[in-house]
């Protein structure tokens, strides 16, 4: 929450004010027209509004990158267990292919916490805000999913090893020899290992008798123990589970159609198929959307309605599209030979009605809407999100708009003189500027360039009460800064300054590839690192460069001479690039890499077969 009180400032402006206390008030359909950097905080003033009980928002965007964005800003603004980013299938609901386990994990443990929270600031406890793409809020799900109980174990707990191999096994964790992916168990006479595919890394639990005596974390690797933990919390991994009610399901389905007697005869005998997802309408009685679980009060805030709105379109004929020409009519050659329509998204406008029935709040926040001082009459909006143009009738389905008075900040694409001329403006004009950047060592050297230009500036962990005379540097994860005159308020961020986002968040990796991020005030020339695609370098030195007029800095990197008797090679590294270089941590002075050459390729290829070797030579052991 090191933005926590950036946001209790953000929410005092008065028409933001205003509009929160309506919203508590009764006001169920409200556009407020904002920039983007606005969306985290009108989350987190919905959540928490003044002289009310805490409500349950969730936050709908366009993709599954705005929606992490979005859950990621949040948590600097309120705590972060109570914001929850619930994430969409990698398939269509029709296709023949299951998601993700991890997937599937993260979504269980968000609806089990929606429907049936644990205490108050635990892992488990209630939830503030969720954060979905507008996939995750179109998609019917299957019935009960919040009621699944995950598998919980704790240290000094008694239970039988067989009843917990059994739980773990009807919660659709596959059984193996060796555990490596999320989503499996292993068990050697009192040690049970399990992957839970919320977790990191997998999990060991060691038995003495029927006595849980110690639970701890362990490397896919090499299987060697981490630290220790008082408790596992592994949810199912899938969103069908092969319940007896499904598999006699299935036998019965099997006989009726004999085209698909194959799949369904697997099923009922309890074994999992990839896709079987896609024939949870007719396995199951019935399904429910992400909507219908929302607790009283709930406001449902729709980020940016046209691009919402035109994904959810664009979703919707896919899906239509898939449910025609379905892989099982296909198998069949003919028509569809049961009835999975129930699986189809649903449209935005259904989804919204349904919302509204249940006497819930559905709001949005545009970027785009006319300007107050141009126009005194703020612009309406339909209930689709679309502006209310002069051959509508208002009166029919029109919802009402606020213009916030906040701007975006600008886009500086590298221009370090005009960013640090409209920083000294600012506060020229008694305004308070507070800069966010994504890491400890750019704050700290934030804090020296503005030092370098004759600006006051420090780093402030927490700027609950930003000072007009000086910068507050904190580091955070908003992405965009604004400014807004009534509070007299300037925000910057990095990527307003760098001109361009940083590159992509990797997905997930297994634990065994996790890499340590470097901080470049911390390296010494002559330390050893390597680049993802280059191999092992040699720090020289940070260095700024102008490139098309803008100026950046860089990490300067040596690698080996290309040809023999010259120098060595050069790599400059953007600091928006730092995601890519990490610190050297191997035992023996490491040989530098050739750029372009085969030798971080071959250094990577030996080290894969020594990770395999130890591997085959666990497995003996364990055996």
């Amino acid at each position: 929450m090191t933005l926590a009180g950036l946001s209790t400032l953000v929410a005092t402006e008065s028409t933001l004010a205003t509009a929160i206390r309506d919203g508590h008030d009764g006001l169920h359909a409200l556009d407020l027209t904002a920039p983007p950097a606005l969306r985290p905080f009108i989350a987190a003033a919905l959540a928490r509004p003044e002289r009310a009980t805490n409500r349950t928002v969730l936050a709908v965007t366009a993709t599954a990158r705005e929606a992490e964005d979005l859950a990621a800003a949040l948590r600097d603004l309120i705590a972060p267990e109570v914001v929850a980013y619930y994430p969409a299938w990698e398939t269509l609901p029709h296709e023949r292919l299951s998601p993700r386990s991890d997937t599937v994990g993260r979504r269980l443990a968000v609806l089990r916490r929606l429907v049936h929270p644990g205490p108050s600031g635990s892992a488990d406890g209630p939830i503030e805000v969720i954060v979905a793409p507008v996939r995750s809020v179109l998609q019917p799900q299957v019935r009960g999913l919040a009621d699944l109980e995950p598998v919980e174990l704790a240290t000094g707990m008694d239970t039988d090893v067989d009843v917990v191999v059994h739980r773990l096994a009807s919660a659709a964790y596959a059984r193996v020899d060796l555990v490596e992916r999320r989503g499996e168990f292993a068990v050697r006479g009192g040690i049970v290992d399990v992957f839970p595919p919320t977790e990191d890394h997998p999990l060991r639990v060691e038995f003495w008798g029927d006595t849980v005596e110690e639970i701890r974390y362990f490397a896919v690797a090499d299987q060697r123990s981490l630290q220790s933990v008082e408790r596992l919390w592994a949810p199912p991994c899938r969103e069908l589970l092969l319940t007896e009610e499904v598999r006699e399901r299935a036998r019965a389905l099997a006989a009726d159609h004999l085209e698909l007697s194959e799949l369904f005869g697997r099923l009922a005998e309890g074994h999992a198929v990839d896709g079987m997802e896609s024939l949870a309408p007719v396995l199951v009685d019935e399904m429910e959307m992400l909507t219908d679980l929302l607790p009283e009060p709930s406001t449902v805030l729709v980020c940016d309605p046209e691009r919402v709105r035109t994904r959810a379109r664009d979703l919707v004929a896919t899906s239509q599209e898939f449910l025609q020409a379905s892989w099982a009519a296909a198998a069949g050659g003919g028509s569809a030979p049961i009835d999975l329509g129930a699986a189809a998204y649903h449209s935005l406008a259904d989804v919204r009605l349904a919302v509204l029935a249940r006497g819930q709040a559905w709001w949005s926040t545009s970027p785009f809407g006319l300007d107050p001082e141009v126009d005194p009459l703020a612009p309406l909006r339909t209930e689709a999100g679309d502006l209310v143009s002069i051959d509508v009738d208002t009166r029919v389905g029109a919802v009402e708009s606020r213009a916030l008075p906040f701007r975006a900040a600008a886009l500086y694409r590298g221009d370090t003189e005009q960013a640090l001329g409209d920083v000294r403006s600012a506060l020229q004009h008694g305004h308070r500027v507070v800069l966010v950047t994504p890491a400890a060592g750019q704050a700290q050297r934030s804090v020296e360039v503005l030092a370098e230009h004759d600006i006051a500036a420090r780093i402030d962990p927490t700027p609950a009460d930003p000072v007009p005379d000086l910068v507050h540097v904190v580091t955070g994860a908003l992405s965009h800064g604004f400014s807004c005159d009534p509070l007299r308020l300037f925000v910057l961020t990095t990527d307003d300054l760098v001109g361009q986002r940083a590159a992509p968040r990797e997905e997930r990796r297994l634990p065994s590839r996790r890499r340590k991020e470097i901080d470049p005030l911390e390296l010494v020339p002559g330390d050893h690192v390597v680049h993802e695609q280059h191999g092992v370098g040699r720090y020289v030195e940070m260095a700024e460069r102008t490139v098309a007029g803008a100026t950046r800095e860089y990490l300067v990197l040596e690698y080996a001479a290309s040809k023999r008797g010259q120098p060595g090679d050069r790599l400059f590294v953007p600091t928006d690039g730092l995601d890519q270089v990490t610190r050297y941590v191997g035992g023996e002075q490491p040989s530098l890499d050739r750029l372009g050459g085969s030798d971080w390729a071959k250094r990577k290829g030996r080290a894969r077969r020594a990770v395999r070797q130890i591997a085959a030579e666990l497995i003996k052991l364990y055996a």
